[in-house]
């Protein structure tokens, strides 16, 4: 009966002990993660979007010249574009910065006297060049366009006191010389609103 239950004792040893390394492999493929290499076609590929397709060389100096010319021609356009629209980056110096801009926002929203002053001066050197009307007609358009060259000042005073009002109270620290900014925003308001540039951001009559 002992060598019975001795051989038994034994027998559970050596399966537990045959068994033992066949769980080792399973374990190991846990723990394992496997490579793109190993995978192969299971992983797919990363596709690319919205990259830009490098062209073709030029075949030759004139197709080079052509696709250059086409370039700059974008390119202009581009800033054309970007100015007239007010994007900090395309705007000439005298245009930059946030207390130039609130400057023109002050001018455009607000109609002015001045958009007709040039409208005035180029009716009344019509009449000046025409020496074949009467003394009177001299007369109303020089008068006309004293009145409208004292309209034009007087509104030119107002805008300028708005525009040293805000800059004071929204740019303190500011470093502009308010001569400048006056000269700036009354060459502004002298120009008809479909011709200034940049564009007008505001419309007549916001608030600003």
């Amino acid at each position: 009966m002992p060598s019975l239950f001795r051989r038994k004792s034994e027998d559970s040893d050596s399966s537990v002990a045959v068994s033992a390394p066949e769980a080792e492999p399973e374990a190991a493929t846990k723990g394992h993660t496997p490579s793109k290499r190993e995978l192969g076609k299971q992983t797919p590929k990363r596709t690319i979007a919205g990259r830009r397709v490098a062209e073709p060389p030029a075949a030759n100096r004139r197709e080079a010249a052509k696709r250059m010319r086409e370039k700059m021609r974008a390119e202009r356009l581009e800033a054309r574009e970007g100015m007239a629209n007010g994007e900090e980056r395309y705007l000439l110096p005298r245009d930059k910065g946030p207390v130039r801009r609130l400057v023109r926002d002050i001018v455009d929203s607000r109609r002015t006297i001045g958009t007709w002053f040039f409208g005035t001066t180029f009716l009344v050197m019509i009449v000046g060049f025409n020496r074949n009307l009467n003394p009177s007609i001299y007369f109303a358009a020089n008068a006309l366009f004293g009145l409208m060259f004292l309209a034009t000042a007087v509104d030119s005073f107002f805008i300028s006191r708005t525009v040293k009002k805000m800059v004071k109270q929204r740019f303190p620290d500011s470093t502009e010389k308010l001569g400048r900014l006056y000269f700036y925003a009354i060459m502004r308001a002298i120009s008809f609103r479909f011709i200034r540039n940049p564009k007008p951001q505001v419309k007549v009559g916001a608030a600003i």
